[in-house]
């Protein structure tokens, strides 16, 4: 039987490296955004680190657990399957595995009580879905960096 995701990522040795991880690739892709929806995660992004330092990290933190259980029917369908690279596998599910990925933060906004934070995920929710879908490679890459 194949481990779960959670059983693989989310063990006191290896959930530390995945969130730092997870941070790096934050960066990353927010450094990478251009043109006018770029313009708005970078300071929505920004606002968020203003108003609210260490936010981010608490929400990586706590959000991982979730993600990865939208990640984990992926991962066993890929891993049945076969399949050479999970962020291709991710890829061409892009819009689903989006909207699994974003109905995790949905969430956790219409949980917020700080209006900040909701503000600036406002002002980015629309185009989300198409940022994720650009980061399905690396988001792949980084569950396979410990799970393949």
């Amino acid at each position: 039987m194949v481990a779960t995701l959670q059983e693989i990522l989310l063990t006191p040795d290896t959930k530390p490296q995945v969130t730092a991880d997870c941070m790096t690739l934050i960066q990353q892709e927010v450094s990478a955004k251009s043109g006018v929806s770029g313009t708005a995660v970078k300071l929505a992004y920004k606002t968020v680190n203003a108003f609210a330092s260490g936010y981010v990290q608490s929400m990586v933190e706590t959000l991982l657990p979730e993600m990865i259980d939208r990640l984990d029917p992926y991962w066993a369908d890929f891993s049945a399957s076969g399949a050479g690279d999970f962020g291709d596998y991710l890829a061409k599910r892009g819009d689903e595995v989006s909207e699994a990925l974003l109905s995790v933060t949905d969430a956790r906004a219409a949980a917020s009580d700080r209006p900040t934070i909701i503000r600036a995920y406002r002002s980015v929710r629309g185009s989300a879905a198409k940022h994720v879908t650009a980061a399905l490679p690396a988001v792949g890459a980084l569950v396979q960096k410990y799970a393949g």
